[in-house]
């Protein structure tokens, strides 16, 4: 696929994937609920995956199986809990799983900065797979799944970056953060705000399951938190001077560059709503 695409333009082939790839993940979220586990399943471990090889490309030496299968357990037990199949004791286990990190650290005796690559391996966790965990915290924030939910979080997500792109290719002025990401512009942050309250409202009419009040938070804090976390993404990926995670989305780079803003949305997002319910 990748390279039948290679004969379009960039806009053309985040066009394409979007119409092919964004279907897809709505199906799943809202076929039921295990297909929802599935899929975002599959997000977080390709996601963590990226992460750490970037931190390979860096020199570093983050524990990538033994961090990627902690990740794994974290979202499945957090899943299994929220769903009411597993008791919520069971993620203690978590904790034993990420001490086994310092053990097999101790036994690397050609690991030159252990200690370096043991917080990489944390941070590849925290960083990826905890926001995910997250995830099913709003997924079953009403007592039992709804994928209304998880949908108005991707479309005011999705909603945020393509008024942020077009507003700030057509308008873009005033640099939002030059260091990291010269592209962006206040303009276009403007842009992404704007058309996420705008589909907060339409949401809030065909999603009632939150007040609009609620939607409308939720969106404010989407696109605030969520252009925070392609700012973190993109300092990550130029302190290693790189352009893309991946090469897994033509047109998009990688998982880490889809999701980036959706992973530093989560927490706010699931924090709001255990605080507002």
């Amino acid at each position: 696929m990748k390279s039948s695409l290679n004969k379009y333009s960039n806009l053309k082939q985040r066009v394409i994937v979007a119409l092919i790839g964004a279907p897809c993940i709505l199906f799943m979220i809202y076929y039921n609920q295990w297909t929802y586990f599935g899929i975002f399943l599959i997000i977080c471990v390709i996601s963590q995956l990226e992460f750490y090889k970037l931190a390979g490309i860096d020199g570093l030496l983050p524990l990538k199986t033994w961090g990627i299968l902690t990740g794994m357990s974290l979202f499945v037990l957090s899943f299994l809990i929220q769903s009411g199949n597993l008791s919520p004791r069971y993620l203690y286990l978590i904790f034993p799983m990420g001490a086994i990190i310092f053990f097999i650290k101790l036994y690397k005796k050609s690991d030159l900065k252990p200690f370096t690559n043991i917080a990489y391996t944390f941070l590849g966790i925290l960083y990826v797979a905890l926001p995910f965990a997250l995830l099913n915290t709003i997924a079953f924030c009403r007592g039992e799944y709804n994928f209304r939910l998880i949908f108005g979080l991707m479309f005011l997500i999705w909603a945020s970056d393509t008024g942020a792109y077009f507003v700030g290719v057509r308008f873009g002025k005033k640099k939002l953060f030059a260091r990291v990401s010269p592209n962006k512009s206040w303009e276009g942050f403007a842009g992404g705000l704007v058309t996420s309250l705008l589909v907060s409202l339409a949401i809030a009419y065909f999603f009632p399951v939150l007040p609009i009040w609620q939607w409308l938070v939720i969106s404010v804090l989407a696109v605030t938190a969520g252009t925070y976390g392609d700012l973190v993404e993109s300092l990550f990926k130029r302190s290693i001077l790189i352009k893309d995670s991946g090469q897994i989305l033509p047109g998009h780079g990688g998982f880490l560059d889809r999701f980036d803003a959706l992973i530093l949305a989560i927490p706010f997002i699931a924090a709001f709503l255990i605080f507002s319910n």
